[in-house]
């Protein structure tokens, strides 16, 4: 099968491909159902085709292979908000007291892999995948405020007020990659162009109409269209991603990759929501790995991620930028930090540093088990709970296995399973002080993949 043929048997599924909050952030721990067996780690000691989305260097060092997998992804999330003093007077919005958990509970993960020798140094390869998004879905709930300076504090049904609140974040990617190998096999070097959709759905904040850029700007006579319950809108978009490995010695391999930001077209539909008019790129990440094999059949893999999430603003601005706004009624004068505005609030989340460590070891000719764990200090502050309901991503550990099966006729069968433990933060309610939010997540994600040597 020819990559140009396999790009067209798998790009329709994996745009209509569903995801949910992810594991780092709203990143995959890893990339392929190997990486997952090792919590990501192994950028340093490539098995798959599918390490081209995270070192395209490795590719060099992958036999000549298809690779397809389906992961099935289960996250558990649920917020609480606790009694208020204010309970929507003197101006705050009270949340509740509310105990919800989200509906939508598994969310298929598909990838489709293929790399191709041109000769003993070069090679190409393709892959498509799902990674990463959000998604959330609170059914029920109230939230307490006075609709305007003369209205009386009344109680709305929903997170808040304006219904079932939720978001629905898809992605999915393409990496064409091509990798370079020296002579002896010690050095290679590798670079991706990557290519990006995102699909984008918001239900439930309504709420906040008065405190976009738009409403502002016209003096309050003009009520955003582009904010909440506006349908399905898509983003595309491109980056790339550039890798090496070095291997000075058979007991010892070093992985350093960096991938850019993606700079994604914007979201039309939801311009009054997102810093820039509708801005949303995906965040800047870089991984170094590092592998050693005491003995053949061992290999232990440490690798290190840096997530980016703090230069993207729709991701990073925190909410209070909100209070600069004209119409927040905190003496704002800046337009630009009313939503939508190129300062305008966004989740408030800090970059995150992630650290994997995994093993392997072949335990016959016939199969290869795998662990691994990985810890990273989950992104969102404890000041930026309110906004962070629609997107409570604190996963913090996570635990792995997964094995392969080789069989007759070259072809191999993989598997992991991760479990992340639960997780929950807490913090106030930005718009009521007296209020505390606590968000709460735990997940299982499992995976089958099956590659064909050719």
């Amino acid at each position: 099968m020819r990559i140009v043929t396999l790009l067209g048997l798998a790009v329709p599924p994996l745009l209509l491909a569903s995801t949910a909050q992810a594991t780092n952030g709203y990143f995959t721990d890893g990339t392929g159902t190997k990486s997952l067996g090792l919590a990501g780690a192994g950028s340093a000691d490539p098995q798959e085709v599918m390490i081209i989305a995270t070192n395209p260097a490795g590719l060099a060092f992958v036999d000549q292979r298809i690779e397809a997998g389906l992961g099935l992804f289960s996250p558990d999330r649920s917020y609480s908000t606790s009694p208020s003093l204010a309970n929507g007077n003197g101006g705050a919005f009270t949340i509740g007291p509310n105990d919800i958990n989200s509906s939508d509970k598994l969310f298929p993960m598909p990838y489709v892999a293929q790399n191709r020798r041109l000769d003993a140094q070069d090679s190409l390869g393709a892959a498509f995948y799902a990674r990463g998004g959000m998604n959330t879905v609170w059914h029920g709930g109230t939230a307490t405020f006075a609709a305007g300076p003369e209205a009386p504090v009344s109680t709305y049904s929903g997170t808040y007020g304006a219904g079932t609140t939720g978001v629905d974040l898809m992605q999915a990617f393409i990496n064409l990659s091509i990798a370079h190998a020296s002579i002896d096999k010690q050095l290679s070097v590798g670079a991706s162009a990557i290519f990006a959709a995102q699909r984008f759905v918001l239900r439930g904040v309504a709420n906040f109409a008065p405190y976009t850029k738009t409403f502002a700007a016209s003096g309050g006579t003009v009520m955003p269209t582009a904010l909440s319950n506006a349908g399905a809108d898509m983003s595309y978009g491109a980056g790339a991603s550039v890798g090496v490995e070095w291997r000075p010695a058979p007991e010892w391999s070093a992985a350093l990759a960096y991938t850019s930001e993606i700079y994604m077209s914007k979201f039309k539909k939801y311009s009054d929501l997102f810093a820039g008019n509708g801005g949303f790129n995906i965040p800047a990440n870089a991984t170094v790995g590092l592998t050693f094999k005491p003995a053949p059949p061992i290999a232990l893999s440490f690798d290190v991620q840096r997530i980016w999430y703090s230069k993207i603003p729709s991701i990073g601005n925190p909410i209070g930028n909100l209070f600069s706004c004209p119409t927040a009624g905190a003496g704002g004068t800046d337009l630009e930090s009313c939503l939508g505005g190129m300062h305008g609030p966004g989740f408030g989340w800090r970059d995150m540093t992630v650290y994997k460590l995994g093993l392997s070891w072949q335990v016959d000719d016939d199969w290869i088990g795998r662990v691994g764990v990985s810890h990273g200090t989950q992104p969102i502050p404890n000041s930026q709970m309110t906004f962070n309901i629609l997107a409570p991503g604190v996963i913090e550990n996570h635990i792995a296995f997964g094995f392969t099966h080789h069989r007759a006729g070259h072809g191999e069968f993989n598997f992991a399973f991760t479990y992340a433990p639960q997780k929950s933060i807490s913090g106030p309610n930005t718009f009521d002080p007296t209020q505390t939010i606590n968000l709460k997540m735990h997940q299982f994600d499992m995976e089958f993949g099956y590659a064909w040597t050719h």
